[in-house]
C-alpha cells in the first residue's frame, strides 16, 4: 500500500515503513548497510599512503641492515605507485644501495 509517497507493508497487523528508519525485522539492509560502511572505511583508510607504509618499513630495514629486505620492500614501492613521491624516494634509495654493493 501506498501512504504519503512512502511504501508500507503490513506485518502482524501494523503499518511499518520500509525506509531506512524500519530496522525491524529488516536485517538484510541493515547488513548491507554495515558492510557498505565496512567497505568504504576500509577503502578511504587503503588510498592515502600510496606506499608510505613499506618505505618506513624498508628505511627501519635498512637501519637494521636488512639490506636484502630493504631492496625488495623498496623495489615494491617503485612497482606499485610509480608516481607517488614515496617511489622516488625508494628509487634513491635503491640507486644508494646497489652501489654499495
Amino acid at each position: 500500500m501506498l501512504i504519503s509517497g512512502f511504501t508500507y507493508v503490513t506485518q502482524s497487523g501494523k503499518l511499518l515503513p520500509t525506509g531506512l528508519d524500519n530496522w525491524k525485522g529488516n536485517t538484510m539492509k541493515k547488513h548491507f548497510l554495515i558492510l557498505l560502511f565496512i567497505f568504504f572505511t576500509a577503502l578511504t583508510a587503503c588510498t592515502g599512503d600510496l606506499g608510505e607504509q613499506q618505505l618506513e618499513i624498508a628505511q627501519l630495514e635498512e637501519k637494521q641492515n636488512n639490506i636484502e629486505h630493504a631492496l625488495k620492500l623498496y623495489e615494491e614501492v617503485v612497482r606499485k605507485y610509480p608516481d607517488s613521491p614515496n617511489a622516488k624516494i625508494a628509487q634513491e634509495r635503491l640507486n644508494v644501495l646497489r652501489k654499495g654493493k
